[in-house]
């Protein structure tokens, strides 16, 4: 259950980050070759996650024009086209749908708690930069980052849409009850899971922090814990380590 949708920060802000990911993305893949193994994509490569990225822009395409789930897409390169260009001219493209379209505008998603073309902005902005981070590692780049305002709203995105929504359409939940207050920039959200109830909801930091668990970190820290994609003790948690173990394994089970 999820008590509301939509992003924390600005659509405007969204689409200047969606940009700028794109761009790190590829300027990552070109440092390191793509047999090269993704740790935190388990059986993928550098090439599978570029690969990745293109095909979903084209997936994102596909539901705003077709208004429907789509079945079939562009999956992968056409015969001479580069994994960059791949990458390229569907962000482009998709880029140009979104951007003609107001954020609050209705379209066809795959959460009724948000089905506006800004949905579509806000995913692939933290898609994108989720599998940024796993090149840029991969790579051994210089490190650009997550800024704070968007791994704030990607920790919103990861509560709400991926835990509150699409876990509990798999037919997944906890195997004990569970209270998890999740704390960071100011924001707080409450998490339930156990085996009658998977819950989230936005809340005070203060009524978070009063919750049997409590995640807290800075907003890079969090968002990248929450996407496993960080060392556990890059956040803080303070109280019942098992209810917070559970929303972290839970987490990996909603977003694999």
């Amino acid at each position: 259950m999820v008590t509301s949708g939509g992003p924390v920060i600005d659509h405007r802000r969204l689409a200047e980050a969606f940009g700028d990911e794109v761009t790190l993305l590829i300027e990552a893949s070109r440092g390191v070759a793509p047999e090269t193994p993704v740790p935190t994509c388990p059986g993928w490569t550098v090439g599978d996650t570029v690969r990745h990225v293109g095909s979903i822009y084209r997936v994102a395409q596909a539901w705003l024009i077709d208004g429907e789930r789509p079945r079939e897409w562009q999956r992968d390169p056409a015969p001479g086209q580069s994994e960059e260009s791949y990458v390229r001219q569907g962000y482009a493209d998709l880029r140009e749908i979104l951007d003609f379209h107001e954020p609050g505008e209705p379209a066809a998603t795959w959460w009724p708690q948000d089905r506006t073309y800004g949905f579509w902005r806000r995913r692939m902005t933290h898609d994108t930069t989720v599998h940024r981070v796993d090149v840029e590692r991969v790579a051994g780049t210089t490190w650009s980052g997550v800024a704070a305002d968007v791994a704030l709203d990607g920790v919103d995105e990861a509560l709400l849409l991926w835990f509150g929504h699409r876990l509990p359409r798999l037919g997944l939940r906890g195997t004990r009850a569970g209270e998890v207050g999740v704390c960071t920039g100011g924001y707080g959200w409450l998490v339930s899971a156990g085996p009658d109830e998977t819950a989230v909801r936005r809340c005070g930091e203060p009524e978070a922090r009063r919750a049997a668990a409590v995640v807290s970190g800075e907003p890079e820290a969090v968002y990248l814990w929450l996407w496993g994609r960080n060392r556990p003790g890059a956040v803080d948690v303070a109280g019942d380590d098992d209810a917070a173990g559970q929303l972290l394994a839970l987490m990996r089970l909603a977003t694999r």
